[in-house]
């Protein structure tokens, strides 16, 4: 074990503590009282470094088991997740991840020798009571090779789709594998992996390197490490053993056996039970146990509780309450109590904590070395006196709390743990670390397929019909031959191929089926077509083909040059007037601006460091800054927002965020505040749950300068609001305004720097983007946990409806029903809840009266209600993480970048996400509508945001660059 922090090392010196483990390494069972906080998960680590003896500490929630492995890794123990599934009862495995993290928990404790691999194993109720497959079963879900296996790559590939393996063109998710000829990739899930190198050093699988199967002929020829990032081989090994997630069998069935007895066997000395908050674990295995309409392997409430009673060698309750005396069963009162609520100012906080450093000792632990920093300056700043008696680390805990000493003691002082968010009232959760491939979403988009339209440079719009292999030199135009001889006559090398070899051609069918063959090196002449489309709901028409050996291309091609040359100098003109005009030059970062990146408690991925690096050299040059950052929903384009937005009011400069919905702007207030506690800004927000004098206080301070961010809708373009100082406007999702708001903002991009966040931007925006007439930053690699949403488009079946709603509060989840038509959503809602009769809904609108509209999903956000039913007024920003099922009622009637931002509410943790677009049983749906759903049914993977805007380029054109005069030149190439 490494060395103990401070914080375990009080516990695990406590008195009380210490005659409470002892009790239990005796065998005698206890119940103890006065939990508060994460006292439960640390006290379960004290106790096993106590008594050394492996302890299960098993919670009520999924989400607390999460934590609890967090807290105790970061207390320096071994400590490991038996994770429940989040399937009902037979079902196949989606999250297939959950299911190998299981069996490889299984498979390690039946491994394990004389000592436990584990300090404290953390497994909520509901993977308990969910059983593990019959060991005769387990033999058959491990694969494993060695380097000489004669084994054909088909057998591996058929193994591997069995095992639940999806098969894919790239591999980028755990689970997935590729096949390439006589080579397989495969990204194996976190611990399905056990491998051994060439130098006989075991490697074990953390969903973050794949492994690659190279085959000559039906011989395993070599097996390589990868790397995700480069897909670069990186050491040799040997042999793997590969974990599979299924053998066509359902996971949970009759012959599942209670994981208690795997955990029971593999501790041949025994092992401690805790059980955190007895009440609230039983409560919640008898809700789970009801939901489950199929119960085969699903051990009920008591059964599982009497099973760990009888399995482990001493059991204790940790309560909250003192629930009073059990007969025979020894009772102990922990001295433990929760932290007092701290003031939401971060000065006055830190007195509060100075005074209570007069005390106790006070041990602060932050996520981050940032918070760390900043901590240590607000403590010499607003409680120097006190800042020796506090002791401050990295450390995480989710929830702190105050032991006293105990009674016996004589100098020992009580101590108090406070977690640095929760002193300031920030962050709430914590993402476990976890690397993924970033995606290529332009490339992935321009990737042809047979049947789509292409442009060839030369010879005008075909139809690609695929491609095919031939000897080089039998189809080429004389052209080529000419070119190719005077090559050969000058020495150079040329850049066709000589006659003889084969070659891969692309086979492109023009007007008429005349053909075209162009030979895969010069692929560069060839792109995928991007539509002008037509106008909304109108059928999209398919493009007219070129005839090959025509004027009329090189006709157009001509015209447009003639255009563009005006259009050319129409833009000079607006660039020159904007570059012209003083831009704000900001300095470089300051200890503020680093200590406060510092604290983001999340890890960056390389796209929005990549975008931070550039907003800050727009803001580090003169003139204004105007940059759009096209980022998919969920992948953290409001932390770049809010660090531009910190660099402007470091500098004296306000900032405006506009955003589309009352809903959102309300949120961002939040985010903001909680950002940027600690730090000297004013933080406001204009919008309608606001009264008037509210507004009008905020309006009157903003002119003074008294306000640093002002966050609102479009009521920030009036003429009423003033600034005293505007250094930066942020327009989040910038495809939710209509022109006149853009005309408003085009009086601001000549002044101010102008921030624009959207994960789906509108045609004309990513035209200008693409044509590098504005400033881009894609954010395509997803972040820590997150995975693709399963997307289905059904018909309206009840019965689907209800085993989904099912499947998300069984795993104590939330449920988005969206419905757009104000006029009969409560018949909508009370057909819902026939479905699910015991679930608590609310329902919200629009046209709500503002107070009634902010309860419903203050509700709905504090986890008070399961499901909300709505209009689309949850579309933008909105981020609940424990809602992750979403039902659209007639998906046909939606747009393509509302259909996937609707979509973008869920999913957005470490929970899969479910997004069902159910269509009406009972009439046709229109061609157009059916492109959109299969679009957004087919981009369902990480990063679709930038494929769903270029499909909408396809399928509604660019729209006008400037004005209505050039349209007619663009759509004509």
């Amino acid at each position: 074990m490494r060395q103990t922090p401070p914080h375990l090392a009080r516990l695990v010196e406590h008195a009380d503590i210490a005659a409470l483990a002892q009790h239990l390494a005796s065998g005698k069972d206890a119940i103890a009282h006065g939990a508060a906080g994460s006292s439960t998960h640390l006290l379960a680590g004290a106790i096993a470094a106590r008594v050394e003896r492996p302890v299960l500490l098993i919670v009520p929630h999924l989400d607390q088991a999460d934590e609890a492995l967090d807290e105790l890794e970061s207390a320096g123990l071994r400590a490991w997740r038996f994770p429940a599934l989040e399937v009902l009862p037979g079902e196949t495995a989606p999250t297939l991840e959950l299911h190998a993290e299981r069996l490889a928990v299984v498979r390690k404790l039946t491994g394990a020798q004389d000592e436990p691999p584990f300090d404290v194993l953390v497994a909520p109720i509901q993977a308990l009571m969910q059983g593990v497959p019959a060991p005769q079963r387990l033999s058959k879900l491990t694969l494993s090779l060695t380097i000489g296996d004669a084994r054909s790559p088909d057998a591996i590939i058929n193994w591997l789709a069995n095992a639940g393996y999806a098969r894919v063109d790239s591999i980028e998710e755990p689970s997935d594998f590729a096949v390439r000829g006589g080579i397989i990739d495969i990204l194996p899930p976190a611990g399905a992996l056990e491998a051994h190198a060439a130098s006989g050093a075991p490697v074990m699988s953390t969903g973050e390197a794949g492994v690659r199967l190279d085959f000559f002929g039906d011989e395993l020829e070599s097996i390589a490490e990868i790397d995700i990032a480069t897909m670069g081989s990186d050491q040799k090994l040997t042999r793997i053993d590969l974990l599979g997630m299924r053998d066509g069998a359902p996971l949970i069935d009759d012959q599942a056996i209670a994981p208690i007895d795997v955990v029971a066997g593999a501790l041949p000395h025994g092992f401690i039970a805790i059980l955190a908050d007895t009440l609230e674990t039983t409560e919640q295995a008898r809700g789970y146990y009801e939901r489950i309409v199929d119960s085969r392997g699903i051990f009920g409430p008591p059964e599982a509780l009497r099973l760990l009673r009888d399995r482990a060698h001493a059991m204790a309750e940790v309560n909250h309450l003192d629930a009073g005396a059990t007969p025979g069963i020894a009772t102990f009162a922990l001295p433990i109590s929760p932290l007092p609520d701290f003031a939401q100012d971060a000065s006055d906080a830190v007195r509060e904590l100075g005074t209570m450093a007069s005390e106790r000792d006070v041990i602060v632990l932050a996520q981050t070395t940032g918070e760390d920093d900043r901590f240590r300056e607000l403590l010499h700043e607003f409680a120097p006196d006190h800042a020796a008696r506090t002791i401050h680390y990295s450390a995480y805990m989710h929830r702190g709390f105050m032991l006293d000493a105990p009674e016996c003691a004589g100098n020992v002082r009580p101590i108090a743990l406070v977690p640095y968010h929760e002193l300031l009232h920030r962050y709430q959760s914590r993402r476990r670390l976890r690397r993924l491939k970033g995606g290529r979403a332009t490339d992935a988009f321009m990737q042809l397929n047979p049947g789509d339209h292409v442009v060839h440079v030369d010879h005008g719009i075909a139809r690609f019909t695929g491609l095919t292999t031939m000897k080089a030199g039998k189809r080429k135009t004389k052209a080529e031959q000419n070119e190719a001889a005077f090559n050969k006559f000058h020495g150079k090398k040329g850049s066709t191929p000589e006659s003889g070899g084969a070659e891969e051609y692309l086979v492109l069918e023009f007007a008429g089926r005349s053909k075209l063959y162009v030979p895969a090196h010069q692929i560069d002449r060839v792109q995928k077509y991007i539509g002008s489309g037509g106008t909304r709901g109108a059928r999209s028409a398919a493009p007219t083909l070129s005839t090959l050996g025509s004027k009329r291309w090189s006709t157009q091609k001509q015209s447009v040059k003639e255009s563009v040359r005006e259009l050319a100098g129409e833009l000079l003109r607006v660039q020159a007037a904007r570059q012209s005009m003083p831009g704000l030059r900001y300095p470089a970062d300051t200890p503020w601006q680093t200590e406060f990146e510092a604290e983001f408690p999340y890890q960056e991925t390389e796209d929005q460091l990549a975008g931070l690096a550039d907003i800050k050299r727009d803001m580090a040059t003169e003139r204004p800054m105007d940059r759009l950052v096209c980022g998919d929903v969920g992948y953290g384009k409001t932390e770049l927002a809010i660090r531009a937005a910190f660099k402007a009011v470091e500098f004296g400069k306000q900032v405006a965020v506009l955003v589309p919905t009352t809903l959102l702007a309300e949120q961002h207030e939040r985010t903001f505040r909680q950002r940027f506690a600690g730090y000297p800004f004013t933080i406001e927000s204009l919008s309608r749950f606001k009264t008037k004098k509210e507004q009008n206080n905020v309006l009157a301070r903003a002119r003074k300068g008294q306000v640093d961010v002002i966050i609102g809708t479009h009521r920030l373009l009036s003429k009423d609001v003033q600034f005293a100082d505007l250094g930066l406007v942020i327009v989040d999702e910038e495809q939710r305004f209509g022109v006149e708001h853009k005309n408003a903002l085009l009086r601001l991009r000549m002044t101010a720097d102008v921030l624009t966040l959207s994960a789906t931007p509108i045609p004309r925006t990513l035209h200008m983007s693409m044509l590098g007439l504005r400033d881009i930053s894609s954010l395509t690699t997803p972040p820590l946990d997150r995975r693709a949403v399963v997307t289905e488009v059904i018909p309206h079946n009840r019965t689907r409806i209800r085993r989904a709603i099912d499947r998300e509060l069984a795993r104590e989840g939330q449920v988005f029903f969206i419905h757009n038509r104000v006029h009969n959503i409560k018949t909508i809602a009370d057909d819902v809840q026939r479905l699910a009769p015991d679930a608590r809904i609310v329902i919200g609108h629009g046209q709500m009266p503002d107070a009634e509209l902010e309860k419903v999903m203050r509700t709905f956000i504090n986890h008070d209600a399961d499901i909300l039913v709505s209009t689309t007024i949850v579309e933008s920003g909105i981020d609940i993480a424990s809602a992750n099922t979403m039902f659209i009622n007639d998906a046909h009637m939606f747009g393509l970048a509302e259909l996937h931002q609707l979509r973008g509410r869920v999913g957005r943790s470490k929970h899969r996400g479910y997004c069902y677009l159910l269509l009406p049983s009972d009439r046709p749906v229109p061609e157009v509508a059916q492109k959109r759903l299969r679009a957004v049914e087919e981009f369902s993977m990480l990063g679709a945001g930038f494929k769903i805007a270029m499909r909408d380029l396809e399928i509604r054109g660019a729209g006008n660059l400037l004005g209505a005069e050039q349209s007619g030149h663009i759509a004509a190439v």
